[in-house]
C-alpha cells in the first residue's frame, strides 16, 4: 500500500470539495491509502466511512492571506505543518495540498526535509507536447533568483522525474531564454547557459517559450520568477482560447454546427491543459514525494494530485534525484 497524506484545510475550496476527490482516488485505485488532515469535524466523520482512510486531526488553519513562513513558524498545529511532519515521521509516504503556495513550501521545506546535497527545492509540472512527448518545466515558482549550481541541480532533478515517472531513458534539457543561439540572453542566462553545458546534465541548448508545449525538449529548466511567469501566460492563453471559441459558437448556426463537429478535440484539448488533469506540481528535492495543488481547486484536481504523487512515490522518485545529484555532485 501507498499512503498519501491529503491536507483538505486552507484552500479556497471547502473540504467537502476535497474530501470528494479524496473519495474518488481511494476508489480509483485499491493499492491507496490516505492520511486526512484537518479540523476533527472534518475529518473524522470521512475516515470512519472509508475503509482506507485516516484521520489526522488538527486545530488549526494557515489561510491564503497569512504570512507563509511567520504562520508556520506560529501556528505548530496547522494541517499542512502536521501533514509535514507525519510526512517525515514516516506514517506517510508523500503529500498532498491545495493550500497556500508559500505554506507549503515552507511546511514541506522544514517540515519534511530537502534531500542531502540539495540548495533548493524546485516546483516541477510535466506540460503536454504538440509532439506527443510531454515536457518537465521547472521551476514554476519556488525559487525567484537561483544561482548557475542551483539551475544545474534542477536540470538533474527534471531529468530524474522524466525518466522515473514519464519513461524517458535520457531525457534532453533545455534552458529557457529569448533565443535558441547559445549567445542570446542577460547575464544571468549567459552563466546558466554555461554552467548548464558543463554540468553532465542532458543539456541540449537554449529552449524558447514556444517550446514548453511542443515537445522539444524532455526538459525545461528556468528561474521560478521566470517559469511562473510562463506558467501563467500559458494558463491565461488557454482561457482566452476557450473564452474565444465560446464566443465564436453562439455566433452563427454554421459556426456551432462546426464547433460541435470539433467537439471532441476540443474537449482533450482542454482537458490537457486543465488543471484539473495533473491535479497539482510536485515540489522536487525533498525526502518525500509533495504534490501542491491550485487554491480554487476541483474535485477531480484533488483526485489528480493524490494520483500524482502516488505516482511518484512508487516510481522511487525521491531516490532517483539523490542519486542523480549525488553522481552530479
Amino acid at each position: 500500500m501507498t499512503t498519501i497524506c491529503v491536507d483538505v484545510m486552507g484552500a479556497d475550496k471547502e473540504p467537502p470539495v476535497l474530501l470528494e476527490g479524496v473519495a474518488t482516488a481511494l476508489a480509483e485505485d485499491p493499492e491507496l491509502e490516505v492520511l486526512v488532515a484537518g479540523d476533527a469535524a472534518v475529518v473524522e466523520p470521512f475516515a470512519a466511512s472509508h475503509e482506507r482512510a485516516r484521520a489526522l486531526v488538527t486545530t488549526e488553519v494557515i489561510t491564503m492571506s497569512e504570512h507563509p513562513a511567520q504562520a508556520v513558524r506560529h501556528k505548530k498545529d496547522a494541517s499542512i505543518v502536521r501533514a509535514c511532519a507525519a510526512v517525515r515521521a514516516g506514517e506517510a509516504d508523500g503529500l498532498f495540498s491545495a493550500g497556500s503556495t508559500g505554506a507549503v513550501l515552507t511546511a514541506a521545506t522544514f517540515g519534511v526535509g530537502r534531500l542531502k546535497g540539495i540548495k533548493r527545492p524546485a516546483l516541477s509540472l510535466p506540460f503536454p507536447g504538440i509532439s506527443g512527448r510531454p515536457t518537465v518545466f521547472l521551476d514554476l515558482g519556488a525559487n525567484a533568483d537561483v544561482k548557475p549550481d542551483v539551475m544545474v541541480q534542477f536540470a538533474h532533478m527534471g531529468r530524474a522525474y522524466s525518466h522515473a515517472v514519464l519513461g524517458v531513458e535520457e531525457p534532453r534539457v533545455g534552458l529557457l531564454c529569448n533565443g535558441s543561439e547559445d549567445t542570446k540572453g542577460s547575464e544571468m542566462a549567459l552563466a546558466y547557459h554555461e554552467a548548464l553545458a558543463a554540468g553532465d546534465c542532458g543539456f541540449a541548448g537554449n529552449a524558447e517559450g514556444t517550446d514548453i508545449l511542443a515537445g522539444t525538449f524532455d526538459v525545461i529548466v528556468a528561474d521560478g520568477f521566470t517559469g511562473n511567469v510562463a506558467l501563467k501566460s500559458i494558463e491565461g492563453t488557454g482561457k482566452f482560447v476557450l473564452a474565444r471559441l465560446k464566443e465564436a459558437m453562439g455566433a452563427s448556426l454554421t459556426n456551432k454546427l462546426g464547433m460541435g463537429l470539433l467537439a471532441k478535440s476540443l474537449k482533450t484539448m482542454a482537458h490537457e491543459l486543465s488543471g484539473d488533469n495533473y491535479g497539482g506540481a510536485i515540489l522536487l528535492g525533498l525526502r518525500a514525494p509533495v504534490a501542491k495543488g491550485h487554491g480554487a481547486t476541483s474535485a477531480r484536481a484533488v483526485c489528480a494530485g493524490t494520483h500524482a504523487a502516488a505516482r511518484a512515490v512508487r516510481a522511487h522518485l525521491t531516490e532517483r534525484i539523490a542519486d542523480a545529484c549525488e553522481i552530479a555532485g
